[in-house]
């Protein structure tokens, strides 16, 4: 969600637009028809979609990088009523807990939210908006097993098995998105029981990499640099770039990205257009292959390819934002204890 979340992937795609960096919100004078929107490392759309949103309004988007989903809700939380931009958009529902206790945002209620994004409200006030979703997965190599006379994993629950043993890189859950998710995903898979999955994912010769780019690409044996790893934490969506991967679709766990309007914006009417905009269904439909999320308006089409290689999880595993708020801190905590780190 999500530098090491949506990944380097949607950030080399041609024909999409650079995030701009800046400072702080506005500018000089001769920027006052600009609206910043601070997002994570990997915020990535169409240029001519944002061209449209300014010949519509009026309104230039200026956009400002603040790190993955959990740096993002931090920056945000650290400035409640005297923000760095006017929106945000690229918190996840495993972080969203932080900027809504600071106070740091401000309530809108799009009028394009009965398509879908309501279904995943996770505030009282509205103070988030849901724009996509994507769901943390493993991802396994099927051709590595192939060429070994090896069957691949199917369910995650296998990962502790001899027969994986030294196979899987995971990501840690304190410096990545998808890391974190992975976790919280163990965690609701296996209620009461989550810690000694991961003494036996230890016990398995179980790989912990820091961030998704070096996991997926450079570890992980589908991946491009063709690693030694045939296991991966990944997305759900990563075989629809890489089809001779699979995603494991029985232990996913949701992450859903918001947007929000600053409190101390200075252009909160424009903060509300850019929300409006991302619900919209042109960039909706934009999202899969310019960011590889899922868009949150149900009436969108997936492309082809995801339809064929990236459907998205029927069955997703999720927690309450309230108790991954509650418990985020100390379950990362039991995880260090487990992990020797």
């Amino acid at each position: 969600m999500r530098a090491d979340a949506t990944t380097t992937v949607a950030l080399a795609m041609a024909g999409v637009v650079a995030t701009g960096l800046v400072a702080a919100c506005g500018g000089s004078g001769s920027d006052a028809k600009e609206v910043v929107l601070m997002t994570h490392d990997s915020f990535s759309l169409p240029q001519s979609l944002l061209t449209s949103f300014t010949k519509q309004t009026g309104w230039t988007i200026k956009t400002v990088a603040a790190g993955d989903a959990g740096k993002l809700a931090t920056t945000v939380s650290l400035t409640p009523g005297k923000p760095k931009a006017d929106v945000v958009y690229g918190i996840d529902n495993a972080f969203a807990s932080r900027p809504v206790k600071a106070s740091a945002l401000e309530s809108y209620e799009s009028p394009e939210v009965g398509n879908g994004a309501s279904d995943y409200s996770i505030t009282s006030d509205n103070e988030l908006t849901a724009i996509d979703h994507a769901d943390v997965c493993i991802n396994v190599d099927p051709a590595w097993y192939a060429s070994r006379g090896i069957q691949a994993p199917t369910q995650i629950d296998q990962l502790t098995q001899p027969t994986y043993k030294d196979q899987t890189v995971v990501l840690d859950p304190a410096t990545s998105s998808p890391g974190l998710g992975f976790l919280l995903a163990t965690i609701a898979n296996f209620p009461g029981d989550w810690q000694n999955y991961w003494t036996g994912l230890k016990n398995n010769g179980v790989e912990v990499q820091s961030g998704w780019e070096t996991a997926y690409n450079q570890r992980f044996s589908g991946g491009p640099g063709k690693g030694p790893k045939p296991v991966v934490v990944s997305y759900s969506s990563s075989p629809a770039e890489n089809t001779q991967t699979k995603a494991l679709l029985d232990g996913c766990f949701r992450q859903v990205e918001y947007a929000g309007v600053l409190r101390g914006a200075k252009h909160p009417d424009a903060s509300k257009k850019v929300i409006d905009f991302l619900l919209s269904t042109p960039v909706q439909q934009a999202l899969p292959e310019s960011m590889y999320v899922y868009p949150v308006n149900n009436g969108v089409a997936l492309p082809e390819s995801w339809s064929k290689y990236a459907p998205a999880p029927t069955d997703v595993i999720s927690l309450d934002a309230a108790a991954i708020a509650t418990r985020r801190d100390d379950w990362q905590k039991q995880w260090r204890q487990i992990m020797g780190r």
